[in-house]
């Protein structure tokens, strides 16, 4: 049977997408990309906040249209969604036949073998979630970079956020285990490995001996073929002067700190519960900036949360305007069913949002600008991902990951995907950057 997964959401969805695609292919079936030619599509969703729930329904919705040609027969969904609100889907969606919590695998199986109708939800309590251990996954593309996850759940207290309650509580997953998918992904062709998580920096307490991130990133570093670490998901509060220290330093480990900051107004991280204030926050980007010249740092900041004021907001942009960070998302607040922030007193109107958002982001592309002029003139090692029908290549330096952060675009026939090259870069545009290869 041909079948199509349609993935929603972060890279930690995509992983999970990987491994139902590998159970269904040692069933027999087929994966296709177009999902016209799917006799059984599957809808990986994301259910983070209200604008990703939408897109989950909404796909559903379309993809069910593909009923009427005769073609599909079952349409599936899974994934973070469906593990907390699988039941109100079916019951809402006719076309739907069925939806799957996360680890659902052998169920899933079932279900595209018999082209099975469900009524329930078939998923596990939270709390007895396992992790799924490396047996196998598909490799969808011939990118140069994969996605590797480390660790799943969270057990922090944010007050904004739903993420335990369809993810349960952290969980680290063995080093073994990870090392086997990390071989595995190198001898089909990757060189970067991109370390997700819903918090890297708290891997290995849970398990025996206690290992820790460094451990874990060393024990990567020795396998061949890897060129490239990325570690994503660092909660400022539990980053360590060893971790700092190790980004650092010579290894394969790149010096990219992805730090969900989130806010810096100590009243406001109080009121989110971060576990950390602005004076944590101001020591811990200073740490960084000191251990190494080159350290990036991506944040994402949220803007109108429940009681955020105008000093709030100003306190926020004027330490984006002093610090200069590398890179940088911005989200509006949403109220998340089950939350405690969702019946949080004086909620800010959604205009006002809103219009802190383009404001923060604003003042971002005015730094981001500057600080890629700066690049003008200098050679960047850049990893190329692929190159186009016209022998342009797309690569990307360090300071830059896939899909988030920013390309550089190669005018070389001779490149080729998955080399690591150095690039002079010759042309500065906004957000593009141009270069060709140095040959020595």
């Amino acid at each position: 049977m041909n079948f199509y997964i349609h993935k929603l959401g972060c890279p930690k969805n995509d992983v999970d997408a990987d491994y139902i695609a590998a159970r269904l292919i040692a069933d027999g079936h087929t994966p296709v990309n177009d999902p016209n030619r799917a006799e059984s599509i599957i809808v990986n969703t994301c259910g983070f906040i209200l604008p990703a729930k939408e897109e989950s329904i909404n796909e559903i919705l379309s993809l069910a249209e593909l009923k009427k040609s005769g073609t599909l027969k079952s349409l599936y969904a899974s994934g973070c969604l469906t593990q907390r609100n699988g039941d109100e889907l079916l019951a809402g969606i006719p076309e739907l036949d069925g939806a799957f919590g996360h680890g659902a695998l052998e169920s899933i199986a079932i279900a595209v073998r018999e082209s099975s109708r469900l009524s329930k939800t078939v998923k596990m309590e939270i709390r007895k979630l396992g992790y799924l251990n490396f047996r196998n996954r598909f490799i969808a593309d011939n990118l140069p970079y994969s996605y590797l996850k480390i660790s799943d759940g969270c057990d922090r207290p944010c007050t904004y956020c739903a993420i335990p309650m369809m993810r349960g509580r952290f969980r680290s997953r063995p080093l073994d285990s990870i090392i086997s998918e990390a071989r595995f992904l190198a001898d089909n062709g990757k060189k970067e490995l991109i370390l997700v998580s819903q918090e890297a920096t708290l891997w290995g307490y849970d398990l025996s001996g206690k290992p820790n991130i460094v451990t874990l990133l060393k024990e990567l570093d020795k396998i061949n073929g890897i060129e490239w670490i990325r570690l994503l998901y660092l909660y400022p509060g539990q980053v360590q002067d060893e971790l700092i220290e190790y980004l650092a330093d010579d290894n394969k480990t790149l010096n990219y700190f992805d730090l969900p900051l989130q806010h810096v107004s100590t009243e406001i991280l109080t009121g989110m519960k971060r576990l950390i204030d602005k004076d944590g926050i101001v020591e811990l980007v200073g740490k960084i900036r000191n251990a190494g010249k080159d350290a990036v740092i991506r944040t994402t900041f949220i803007v109108g949360f429940p009681g955020e004021t105008e000093k709030h907001f100003e306190e926020l942009y004027d330490f984006v305007d002093e610090n200069e960070l590398d890179r940088m998302g911005v989200f509006t607040y949403s109220p998340e069913d089950g939350t405690p922030a969702e019946k949080f007193a004086k909620q800010v109107p959604e205009k006002i949002k809103l219009e802190r958002m383009d404001r923060l982001m604003t003042l971002q592309r005015e730094i981001a600008f500057t600080r890629n002029n700066r690049l003008l003139g200098t050679v960047q090692k850049t990893l190329v991902d692929e190159i186009d029908s016209n022998g342009i290549a797309t690569g990307r330096t360090y300071a830059d990951c896939p899909e988030i952060d920013q390309d550089v675009s190669i005018a070389d026939n001779q490149a080729q995907p998955g080399n690591i090259y150095d690039v002079l870069i010759e042309k500065v545009d906004g957000y593009d950057l141009t270069g060709s290869i140095v040959r020595r």
